[in-house]
């Protein structure tokens, strides 16, 4: 069974499984993104971009290129585990882009069944980390963050950003809700942040879809997460 625990200082989830378990998981994602059908449909190409990242992640865990253990962490049980680290950010977005998508296709009870277990876990894990941070993150694994976003990548990527200057532990996480209201519709943040990509993509005559935060303006090579 897939299972979450918090990373060391806070930065964000460890997500841990046997091979099946993340192949079942990832398998899931897979049904839900880079379709074709969809993929001009408003907005989806932006949850494309994010999701993309988030498969990526899990296909590497399920090959063996991020974490292993030896033994389940909850109850010491000897096996083969294989992981990954993602950012408590990253992980609520891509789960929200997801769910939206979901609404768009065929659904059964087993895809059902993995999101509502990574919800139990992600929530779990919040309260594990730090009770009085996870009080005001919870509405965030529901429905808070807006899924219609059309550039909800970018938001992504700069709540991101801001997330890690704050240099993590529970310090940190207590003020990640607040920066997460950049992410919701109709909020001051939201609008504000909304105009600024406006301004930028004139600026630089390109369309908002198309602008990355450039990696190098922060190093996250080096972190312990």
């Amino acid at each position: 069974m897939l299972y979450l625990i918090p990373t060391k200082h806070g930065y964000g989830i460890e997500l841990w499984g046997t091979y099946d378990d993340l192949n079942n998981f990832y398998d899931v994602i897979s049904k839900f993104w880079n379709d074709e059908d969809k993929i001009h449909t408003d907005g989806f190409d932006n949850r494309d971009t994010l999701l993309s990242g988030f498969s990526y992640e899990i296909r590497k865990a399920k090959e063996g290129s991020r974490l292993k253990a030896s033994r389940n962490h909850l109850t010491h049980e000897p096996a083969s585990y294989l992981g990954v680290q993602i950012s408590w950010v990253h992980f609520l977005f891509s789960l929200t882009a997801l769910k939206y998508n979901m609404r768009y296709s065929e659904t059964n009870k087993f895809d059902i069944a993995q999101i509502l277990l990574i919800e139990f876990w992600l929530e779990k894990v919040m309260y594990a980390y730090d009770p009085t941070g996870a009080g005001n993150l919870i509405p965030y694994i529901e429905d808070a963050l807006y899924p219609g976003n059309k550039y909800i990548y970018q938001y992504m990527r700069s709540i991101n950003h801001d997330f890690f200057l704050l240099g993590g532990g529970k310090k940190a996480f207590r003020k990640l809700s607040v920066l997460l209201k950049r992410g919701v519709y109709s909020t001051k943040e939201y609008q504000e942040y909304e105009a600024f990509l406006n301004a930028e993509a004139k600026r630089l005559k390109c369309e908002i879809s198309n602008m990355e935060l450039s990696d190098n303006d922060f190093d996250y090579s080096g972190f312990e997460w």
